[in-house]
């Protein structure tokens, strides 16, 4: 199909997607563990309604208050109501290196490690596959420029992703191929954790299986996860909107001999307090002023 009239010819592959002998590859025989997904807290750039894509932006004061929240949960998972992983702790922290990924996972390393946690050192793995998809000429652009700019692109991205993306950007079949790597190896190296899986009938909770494997925890962006669930689930790249991914907010897949089950999908009850904090600061404000 030809690009969208008015916009430039733009490089990199279509929405051509991997073989079926990869997809068949990517998830180990029998693989029994869980995979967390993280995504971090709010940025800067998402403060000023700026795109981002793979520009080097830190977290907000906000963003760091929700990493944090984020660290807590995922160093209790079996406080009520219990995170659909395993009890012990997970075998490593993978993380995309943009600055706001990275302050995430320090973040919810330090939480693992208290006393309140797992009490353990987690390690942290840097992963450049995990990397926010890139969005070229539209990075640090704000929201309003592009659309005056670019709106039949973007309408395009919106409407047919696996067709259309920013200008100097990547598209989702480039995208994927590094994801898919990169999950190759995270799931790989879960295989090496991993032990038999129980058959403990007091294991089992409303009639599901309690994970018992390995676990290990990614902290990534909401483009990339997009395009990890996808592929997890062996799900087109043209359902790249379908799944919503909230800054912090959690998503477990439960691998059971070999298969990707979600098991939870954009949890942020976590976040409540933050909720709480801000309507009382409201409260405060309007007393302040005399509001009624």
């Amino acid at each position: 199909m030809d690009d969208p009239p008015g916009t430039r010819t733009l490089s990199g592959t279509r929405g051509s997607r991997a073989s079926a002998d990869d997809r068949d590859a990517l998830i180990p025989d029998g693989l029994n563990a869980t995979l967390v997904l993280l995504r971090h807290g709010e940025s800067t750039a998402i403060v000023e309604r700026r795109f981002q894509g793979q520009l080097d932006t830190p977290l907000s004061p906000t963003g760091l208050r929700q990493a944090s929240l984020a660290a807590a949960r995922l160093a209790r998972p079996r406080a009520t109501p219990a995170l659909p992983v395993p009890a012990g702790p997970p075998v490593e922290i993978v993380h995309s290196p943009l600055a706001r990924t990275a302050q995430t996972a320090t973040l919810v390393a330090a939480a693992a490690a208290g006393s309140d946690g797992f009490g353990r050192d987690i390690p942290l793995r840097p992963d450049a596959r995990f990397a926010e998809i890139g969005q070229g000429e539209w990075e640090g652009l704000f929201a309003t420029e592009i659309v005056e700019r670019w709106g039949a692109l973007l309408d395009a991205w919106h409407r047919r992703p696996t067709e259309a993306w920013a200008p100097g950007g990547e598209s989702l079949a480039v995208v994927d191929a590094r994801i898919r790597a990169g999950l190759r190896d995270t799931l790989g190296r879960l295989v090496a954790h991993q032990q038999p899986r129980s058959t403990d009938p007091s294991r089992l909770v409303g009639g599901r299986h309690d994970p018992d494997g390995p676990w290990s925890i990614v902290v990534a962006h909401d483009g990339a996860f997009k395009v990890v669930l996808l592929t997890l689930l062996d799900l087109p790249l043209e359902r790249f909107w379908a799944f919503p991914f909230a800054v912090c907010a959690i998503t477990v897949v439960e691998f059971v001999d070999g298969a990707a089950r979600l098991r939870t999908h954009n949890l942020t009850e976590h976040l409540a307090p933050l909720l709480e904090e801000r309507a009382q600061e409201v409260s405060e404000e309007r007393e302040r002023l005399g509001a009624l």
